[in-house]
C-alpha cells in the first residue's frame, strides 16, 4: 500500500479523485491456464496460490453483490482461463442474479463443454483472445497445440450468435503481418476482431520496438483497402478501443491503444484478484486484500473507497515513455495471468 494512503469516508465510493465513476468490475477467478501465452505467463511459470486463498464462489458473489449496491453495472470473469473452474457455471449464475451485464474473457479451448448454460445468459458477451490465424504460430505463442479445437469453438459461438469480441495481442515480428487477415476474417464472419497494443507485464520481456501502433494499424489498413474506405465510429462512453470499420464490408475492428494512446481519462474499470485483492489499474502493483476482512467479518467497503481515491490518473503514474521504459515502474507488477485479462 502506499505509504501516503488515508483512510478515506465517501458516500460514492466507486468515484475516484479524478470524477471517474467505477461501474465495471473485472473479476479473476483462477490464476491458471491451460495455454501458455509468452506475453501473460512468465517463461518460468509463476507460484499460483494455494486454493484456500482463492474466492469461493459465495464470496466471489457476496463481493459482486456489495459492488453492484453501490453503482456496478458490468461485471466481467476472468482468468487465466475462468472455464478451469469447476464451480464456474455455479459462479455465472449466482452473478446472473445481480442483474448486471455479465462479459466473459476465455481462450475458447472448454467453451463448447459450456454453451447449454451460457445460452441462458441475456446479453452475454464473450471476448475470446485467438492472436493468430496460423497453426504453426498458435503453437509457439502459447506453447500448447490446441489452434484446430480453439478455431472450431470460436465458430461455434459465432454460429450460436453470441455477443463476440476477438482479442488479438499484437506483437512486432510475430503476428503484425496478420492484421489484414484478422480484418478479412472479420468480414468474413460479421464479428468484432480487436488488436490490442503489446503491454508490459513481469516477465514478459516487454519493449517498446515489440510494439505495434495505433497509427501504424491504421497506416497499414489505408495502404491496403485504400485511405478511403475506412470508418471512423463515435467513440462509446468509457471506451477501450477505438473502432473502425471498411466501406462495402461487414468488418469491424477496434484497436485498444494503451501504449501509444491510452484512455484513462473516462476509465471506469475496477480489478479484483482470484485471491480478493483490489487493483485500481492494470498497471498497478498496489493491491488492497478485501477477502481477509471479509473473512473475518469486519467491514471492507472503505478499503474499496481507499484504493478508488488513491488511483492515478494515467497508466498508475506511467504518464510517459521513459517511464513506461523504465522496468521498475512495470517489472514488481504481477504477471498478467495473475492480474486477470
Amino acid at each position: 500500500m502506499e505509504p501516503n494512503m488515508k483512510k478515506v469516508k465517501d458516500k460514492n465510493i466507486l468515484i475516484d479523485s479524478f470524477g471517474r465513476r467505477h461501474s465495471y468490475l473485472r473479476i479473476s477467478l483462477i490464476e491458471k491456464c491451460n495455454l501458455r501465452c509468452t506475453y501473460c505467463m512468465p517463461a518460468n511459470g509463476i507460484p499460483f496460490t494455494p486454493k484456500k486463498n482463492l474466492m469461493s464462489s459465495d464470496e466471489i458473489y457476496e463481493i459482486s453483490k456489495l459492488f453492484v449496491k453501490n453503482g456496478v453495472d458490468k461485471i466481467r470473469l476472468t482468468g487465466g482461463e475462468p472455464l478451469l473452474r469447476k464451480d464456474f457455471e455455479e459462479i455465472i449464475l449466482k452473478v446472473k442474479t445481480l442483474g448486471t451485464k455479465i462479459s466473459l474473457t476465455s481462450n475458447a479451448i472448454l467453451i463448447d463443454r459450456h454453451l447449454h448454460y451460457l445460452r441462458k445468459i441475456n446479453q452475454l458477451s464473450i471476448n475470446v483472445s485467438l492472436d493468430t490465424l496460423n497453426k504453426l504460430k498458435f503453437k509457439e505463442i502459447t506453447l500448447r497445440d490446441e489452434f484446430d479445437n480453439t478455431y472450431e469453438n470460436i465458430l461455434k459461438l459465432i454460429k450460436g450468435g453470441f455477443n463476440l469480441k476477438i482479442n488479438v495481442v499484437l506483437i512486432k515480428g510475430f503476428n503484425d503481418n496478420e492484421i489484414i487477415d484478422f480484418i478479412k476474417f472479420s468480414s468474413d464472419h460479421k464479428v468484432m476482431v480487436r488488436f490490442i497494443e503489446f503491454m508490459p507485464f513481469y516477465g514478459n520481456k516487454w519493449d517498446n520496438s515489440r510494439c505495434v501502433s495505433q497509427d501504424q494499424i491504421l497506416n497499414l489498413v489505408k495502404s491496403h483497402f485504400g485511405k478511403d474506405s475506412l470508418i471512423k465510429h463515435n467513440n462509446k462512453k468509457n471506451f477501450i478501443a477505438r473502432e473502425y470499420s471498411l466501406k462495402n464490408t461487414n468488418s469491424k475492428f477496434g484497436i485498444i491503444s494503451t501504449i501509444t494512446n491510452p484512455f484513462c481519462d473516462g476509465c471506469n474499470r475496477i480489478r479484483l484478484t482470484a485471491n480478493g485483492k483490489i487493483k485500481n489499474c492494470l498497471f498497478s502493483n498496489n493491491e488492497i486484500d478485501i477477502l481477509s476482512p471479509m473473512r473475518n467479518g469486519d467491514p471492507y467497503e472503505h478499503l474499496i473507497n481507499l484504493t478508488i481515491k488513491n488511483k492515478l490518473h494515467t497508466r498508475a503514474g506511467m504518464d510517459n515513455f521513459k517511464k513506461l521504459n523504465d522496468p521498475n515502474f512495470h517489472s514488481n507488477n504481477r504477471s498478467m495471468i495473475a492480474i486477470g485479462g
